[in-house]
């Protein structure tokens, strides 16, 4: 039981990553890499809420309840490789720097906090309603399990 949670977590964190991964390269956005002004366009707007949202998303409904907990990892771990990897082993595009780390935890802070948005509406999609509730009326599969039990 506890071996299936974690691996259920695992999975969810590694799909995680690998769409927060996937959409950046889709996007063509790096938000580790500082423009001017350019920096700061549509795409890289979506690539700071929206991807993030549809990551958390996908997170919580893959791992279930406590998903909302899980989703804040898959993009401080791209996010932390990302500018690691720009910092120390590729060649920075010209006429582009690397964003100051200031700046860089606060933009990790703001799509920590998109992802989480969206785990928190995976967890509102698996229960149906948001809150406090009983634990017959959100776990269904263990409360059948429960009555067959007692009828016995």
């Amino acid at each position: 039981m506890k071996t299936d949670r974690l691996v259920k977590g695992f999975t969810a964190l590694v799909i995680g990553c690998a769409l927060n991964f996937i959409g950046d390269r889709l996007l063509g956005v790096n938000i580790e890499l500082f423009l001017g002004l350019d920096t700061f366009s549509f795409t890289w707007i979506v690539d700071m809420f929206v991807l993030p949202f549809f990551v958390g998303l996908a997170v919580a409904i893959i791992f279930g309840m406590g998903g909302k907990w899980l989703c804040y990892f898959p993009p401080l771990i791209v996010r932390a490789v990302s500018y690691y990897l720009l910092a120390h082993a590729a060649s920075l595009p010209p006429d582009s720097s690397l964003i100051p780390m200031g700046w860089w935890g606060f933009f990790v802070i703001l799509t920590m906090e998109a992802a989480a948005f969206g785990g928190i509406m995976g967890e509102i999609m698996i229960k149906g309603t948001y809150g406090r509730s009983a634990p017959e009326t959100v776990y269904k599969k263990g409360r059948a399990v429960a009555d067959d039990e007692g009828d016995s």
